[in-house]
């Protein structure tokens, strides 16, 4: 059983009935398949996590499991792996990873400490891209924001990492929204989406606190709304820091999980600008 490091409910449970072990790569020299951070967690069959897959996860896994078997004697160690002809691997780097005891008094702390930093995005809009575009973000190191003027559009089901909002006029929630979130509009309406990137610009003008502000739509529809946002009193400067449209180029398809993917592409390249300028 393999699971995203979104599920931490499943490793509590697990934690909570029996001792699992914690592997993490702490330090990097060289090439190697994951940076210093990632992690895998195993007990038995169980599986959350991953740090590159091959055989440095198998070795890691079979050190894990027999250190289980010992009583994992001491709580924890380290070892240095090098990634040449011994493991299979041609990566020519090193890897120093960490082993350690994770059990029903911890597991909560060990949760905590491993969740990434999650960049917040506000996402207008439950249609149909709307809802591929979250089943593409959940896995991925973000929180969001859902919001749409229906109230009959959201998912029955709570969904980790996603909180849903009914807003009617859904514009006014702007003024709400997480600082440094990245806005994505893609309503069901061209005129509520004028009046969503409006309040965006509007905000961005009074806190200069959104930086990304993405609008779906074609060549055409931009054009409509440069000229119409310009007509609101906005400056072309204003305006260019809207990406019309939105996505990686090149990317064919216009099914909703094809944009989706296309669209969470660059949110994943601001979120590590982000990080890298923190």
């Amino acid at each position: 059983m393999r699971c995203g490091v979104n599920e931490g409910g499943r490793w509590r449970a697990l934690a909570a009935q029996a001792p699992r072990c914690l592997v993490e790569v702490v330090g990097v020299q060289g090439s190697a398949p994951r940076s210093a951070g990632a992690w895998m967690a195993l007990q038995g069959t169980a599986l959350v996590g991953t740090i590159g897959g091959g055989h440095l996860e198998w070795e890691a896994m079979r050190m894990a499991r027999a250190w289980l078997q010992q009583g994992m004697p001491g709580d924890s160690f380290n070892q240095r792996l090098a990634l040449g002809p011994s493991l299979g691997q041609c990566c020519g780097g090193a890897v120093d990873m960490r082993w350690s005891a994770v059990h029903a008094g911890n597991a909560e702390d060990v949760v905590a400490r491993l969740q990434p930093a999650r960049a917040p995005v506000a996402l207008f809009g439950a249609g149909h891209v709307g809802h591929a575009l979250v089943r593409v973000l959940q896995p991925l190191p973000f929180v969001v924001h859902w919001l749409d003027s229906r109230d009959d559009v959201f998912p029955a089901q709570a969904l980790p990492q996603v909180h849903c909002e009914h807003s009617s006029p859904v514009h006014e929630a702007v003024r709400d929204l997480a600082a440094q979130s990245l806005v994505l509009v893609m309503s069901f309406s061209h005129a509520e989406d004028l009046d969503i990137v409006s309040a965006c610009l509007r905000r961005q003008r009074e806190r200069g606190d959104l930086p990304f502000i993405g609008l779906i739509g074609s060549a055409t529809k931009w054009a409509v709304f440069q000229k119409r946002l310009a007509e609101r009193g906005f400056s072309a400067a204003e305006i260019d820091h809207i990406t019309c449209p939105i996505g990686v180029a090149g990317v064919p398809g216009k099914e909703p999980e094809v944009i989706a993917i296309a669209v969470a592409a660059p949110l994943l390249q601001l979120r590590a600008q982000q990080l890298a300028a923190a």
